[in-house]
């Protein structure tokens, strides 16, 4: 048998000290990035088809890109605590994690703010709350269990805020006005691809309209 060392998976594997119940909830907490990315998004992409949505998710895509592009010419080192974590063979400086969450948490601030789809919903303290709430848990626990330094995560933290903001921007005042053409496009029509940014409430208008079509299938059945 070949003696060449085994190397696991990284993308789910969080080790955390054995006992300590804050890095287990932590530990849980850091695997947020994934979940949105593979819960939140793919199932996104495959019940609603929103464009906005989906450029909120290749924003997301290319802030990961930026940050291993930056991590290749920094080359700063993970923290020593990284040795009992089998990660020391990557990059530390950014936070991948801390800058994808603050990415979104920005990202998700400026959508309810400007109202698309969610104007009528009241406190959007409120609404706004989860994100930066997880975002800041996130960061945090990257430098509790030992991934990076109290540095990194910030810097992590600054760059996703900012790429954020930038890339709401670059959406909302150049891409979407091409929404109507990628709506009316081959891709467009083959996979139902559509923008709801116009409409004031899209839970009620959708609400409203599957009454209405339910109610006028059952009068035709009469």
């Amino acid at each position: 048998m070949s003696n060449t060392p085994l190397k696991a998976v990284t993308l789910t594997l969080v080790r955390y000290q054995k006992g300590d119940q804050i890095g287990h909830c932590l530990a849980w907490v850091s695997l947020i990035p994934v979940f949105i990315s593979l819960g939140g998004f793919l199932t996104h992409f495959i019940f609603r088809r929103e464009l906005h949505g989906m450029f909120f998710a290749l924003g997301l895509l290319i802030s990961q890109f930026i940050n291993g592009i930056i991590k290749t010419f920094v080359k700063q080192a993970r923290p020593e605590t990284c040795a009992l974590l089998d990660m020391c063979d990557s990059l530390g400086w950014p936070s991948s994690h801390s800058q994808y969450m603050f990415f979104f948490a920005v990202y998700f601030t400026l959508l309810t703010l400007d109202g698309i789809g969610l104007s009528e919903i009241k406190n959007n303290w409120a609404v706004n709350f989860f994100p930066w709430s997880l975002a800041v848990l996130t960061m945090f626990s990257r430098a509790y269990l030992g991934y990076h330094t109290v540095a990194q995560v910030f810097a992590g933290a600054v760059l996703g805020f900012f790429l954020g903001a930038g890339w709401y921007w670059f959406v909302t005042n150049v891409i979407s006005e091409y929404f109507p053409m990628i709506e009316e496009s081959m891709f467009g029509r083959m996979f139902y691809v559509k923008d709801s940014s116009h409409i004031k409430n899209v839970l009620k208008f959708e609400y409203e309209n599957a009454r209405a079509a339910r109610k006028n299938m059952d009068a035709k059945a009469d």
